[in-house]
């Protein structure tokens, strides 16, 4: 734990300061059972006793009633503080991940062709100009109405995003997951749980007069689905595809992104959610990430993977990869989607456990993946697939959800 907190860039003094409350709480538990068993012990002696020593031992009997309450009191406030520590520290790094900050990853791969759009005669576009050109995306209108990063989808902006919601959810149930509609507003221990309240708290929206939060991502209620359940060890894997309105402060992005719809306070997204056994985890995480590829490879988009630095990730994962797309009027590539192993980390918190045959009852694994993130893939798509007139050539996959349409034609002004 030391190591890992040592590869995140965070505190490695919790990590000390956590055992030190924990053998605090172990001592102060084993004092309170002693005194506790002397009480029991006592209440048997009194009513035999006689004269002078039940009055010693009555008085014992008060003596003890304080040191019980006092005992109590110290245990609790050392569980309680154990609590709040473990609370603080993200999930153990796995062992191949790089170490570093947001600049140290590794790229595993790069998949498809990148336009060269000056060998095809023209510059290319922005995606802001190109959806007011096909009268598919509104922020002025977004920024009257709500401020800064929001925005509308109209005509065949709203009809793209339905389109690739379909196509996404489409895709996940042939793969086996079941479609969820999630809640957006979730308890503190669903925050919590997943560790979205530690170091990521500062972008989450909570609403004080009812103490809900805003959903950054589905992850959180399709983690929070089973907890405080055991799951048999038969039904595993459950593999979940949750599309939700998500909400993000984005705190500390200022100036960043601020033109069109790459960075927004609040965007819709499908997202793949697995559970299950620890020891097969990595081979889910791999798993989620093909089918992370099958969808920008269906998109027909330039991108590559990465390999997530140790401190770049968030609390609740031990190994994160990326799929970045190629954004041709920034020149580089931006996160579209990421999938995360998140071990026992969530599932420890959320109390969700699962039962064997063999080992009984045990904590299991979570695992997440965005399929789509509309707002970017929109992005993506409109900048990879535009045409020097300004309209935009549909990917096949795409075709059936859009009544057949194989180019978005500019609108008439």
């Amino acid at each position: 734990m030391r190591a890992s907190q040592r590869a995140r860039g965070e505190d490695v003094g919790l990590v000390d300061a956590l055992i030190s409350a924990d053998e605090r709480r172990r001592s102060s538990s084993s004092r309170f059972d002693e005194l506790r068993a002397e009480q029991k012990q006592l209440g048997k002696r009194v009513p035999r006793a006689q004269g002078d020593e039940k009055a010693a031992l009555l008085a014992r009997a008060g003596e003890l009633a304080a040191e019980v309450k006092a005992a109590d009191a110290e245990r609790d406030e050392a569980a309680a503080e154990a609590q709040r520590l473990l609370l603080q520290l993200g999930n153990i790094v796995h062992p191949d991940v790089p170490v570093g900050g947001e600049e140290d990853f590794t790229v595993r791969e790069t998949h498809g062709t990148i336009r060269d759009f000056e060998a095809e005669g023209f510059t290319p576009r922005d995606h802001q100009e190109l959806g007011h050109i096909l009268g598919a995306i509104d922020t002025e209108r977004g920024a009257k109405v709500s401020g800064s990063r929001f925005y509308y989808l109209t005509g065949i902006g709203a009809l793209l995003e339905l389109a690739l919601v379909n196509a996404a959810i489409a895709q996940a149930t042939e793969a086996g997951f079941v479609p969820m509609l999630t809640p957006a507003l979730v308890k503190p221990r669903a925050m919590e749980g997943t560790g979205f309240l530690g170091q990521a708290a500062q972008d989450v929206y909570h609403l004080d007069k009812d103490d809900f939060y805003l959903v950054g991502t589905s992850e959180v209620p399709l983690a929070a689905y089973h907890m405080d359940e055991i799951l048999e060890a038969d039904q595993l894997p459950l593999r979940y595809a949750g599309f939700s309105p998500c909400f993000r402060r984005e705190a500390g992005s200022y100036g960043k992104d601020t033109r069109g719809i790459f960075r927004v306070h609040q965007f819709d997204k499908v997202e793949m959610f697995s559970y299950v056994a620890p020891e097969d985890a990595e081979a889910e995480l791999a798993r989620l990430l093909e089918w992370e590829k099958q969808w920008l490879t269906s998109l027909e988009l330039p991108f590559r993977v990465i390999d997530v630095a140790s401190g770049d990730l968030g609390a609740s994962a031990a190994r994160k990869f990326d799929c970045e797309a190629w954004i041709p009027t920034q020149g580089k590539y931006r996160e579209l989607t990421s999938t995360s192993n998140c071990a026992e980390f969530q599932a420890r918190r959320l109390a969700i456990r699962m039962r064997t045959k063999d080992a009984g009852i045990r904590p299991l694994a979570t695992l997440n993946g965005t399929l789509c993130a509309v707002p970017r893939t929109i992005v993506a798509l409109l900048e990879n697939h535009q045409r020097a007139d300004g309209s935009v050539r549909v990917p096949a996959v795409l075709r059936p959800w859009l009544g057949g349409r194989e180019v978005l034609e500019p609108v008439a002004k």
